[in-house]
């Protein structure tokens, strides 16, 4: 019966062992590689076979992703049209493990003719692939994980692990921000924590309740109940946010035996509301919330004048939280 435990652990350490023999080539070749990249004009061209193919595609995604423009193209496609993707302003980034297939072989004379950079991410430092190349980056592995040693395995893994090596060395030349990354990521979490501002979702006139200092209880309460927040700004004369009144601040004053009736809002009012301003990130506002256990924030201008309003209901429709 097969021993599934120790056929998985023997797979991860030989693996392990493969990325932990990588460090000497993270060397001169490399920085050049990186250096050839920046100055591109243009975008990586990945390429790559089988299961170097595979490799090629994530790693022209982490790439284009992470600040280096980049698109993968099969070889064998290439030779039958595709290469008119690629132009003198590129540069080609080949993985190959033997550096021999006839894929390449068949393109890379071409790609030279062109005066296209050359970056190989191969196995074999004696390879067409190589000699072909202006710039090699070994990949090489003492073995397959594979009990048969014909499966790529460690080798992919190897080159997986040297092409996030070159986009993250590369994100960091680049100075690359998390609101970079963002701008790329759009639909995900963080693209909506980074680039959602409070302004993009929050409540405006006619939908922002607010009243006068002189405002009676009972017309504050129909402001209120008229625009559903929960709660209601007092603001001056200039529109400046001068206190709030919400759905718990009346049920304390119902329970200390308050008469809306004969209250005013400037009486009853809570004096320094919490404000947000209206270009900051809708993450910092929820994050506000949390820290002082509110589930609203009046959203002011540059200037201090009421302009908004959001709560935690808000935040959780344009998924910040």
């Amino acid at each position: 019966m097969t021993d599934f435990i120790t056929s998985g652990l023997r797979t991860v350490e030989l693996e392990a062992k493969a990325v932990s023999q990588l460090t000497p080539r993270i060397n001169q070749n490399f920085v050049l590689a990186c250096e050839t990249i920046l100055a591109c004009q243009g975008r990586v061209v990945v390429t790559g076979m089988g299961k170097s193919g595979h490799i090629g595609n994530k790693i022209a995604a982490t790439l284009a992703s992470t600040g280096t423009p980049a698109f993968f193209v099969h070889p064998g496609e290439a030779s039958h049209g595709d290469l008119g993707m690629v132009t003198p302003h590129d540069v080609v980034l080949a993985i190959s493990n033997s550096g021999e297939s006839d894929e390449f072989n068949a393109i890379l004379p071409v790609i030279k003719r062109m005066g296209i950079p050359l970056i190989a991410l191969t196995g074999r430092a004696n390879s067409s692939l190589a000699r072909h190349a202006d710039h090699v980056i070994n990949s090489q592995v003492d073995k397959e994980a594979c009990p048969l040693n014909l499966a790529p395995t460690a080798s992919t893994t190897a080159q997986m692990a040297l092409g996030d090596a070159l986009a993250i060395a590369l994100l960091d030349a680049r100075g690359f921000k998390p609101a970079d990354f963002a701008r790329s990521h759009p639909g995900g979490a963080l693209g909506r924590k980074l680039l959602t501002h409070v302004r993009d979702i929050m409540r405006r006139d006619p939908h922002v309740p607010a009243v006068k200092p002189t405002t009676t209880g009972l017309e504050m309460m129909q402001e209120m109940g008229d625009k559903g927040l929960g709660a209601t700004a007092i603001t001056d004369g200039n529109g400046i946010p001068i206190g709030i009144f919400t759905d718990g601040d009346l049920r304390r004053l119902i329970a200390q035996g308050g008469d809306l009736r004969v209250a005013v809002a400037q009486d009853i009012m809570r004096p320094n509301p919490r404000t947000i301003n209206q270009q900051a990130l809708a993450a910092e506002a929820a994050d506000l919330m949390e820290t002082h256990a509110v589930t609203s924030l009046l959203v002011v201008d540059d200037t201090g004048r009421l302009v908004g309003a959001i709560n935690s209901n808000d935040l959780m429709r344009a998924k910040v939280i």
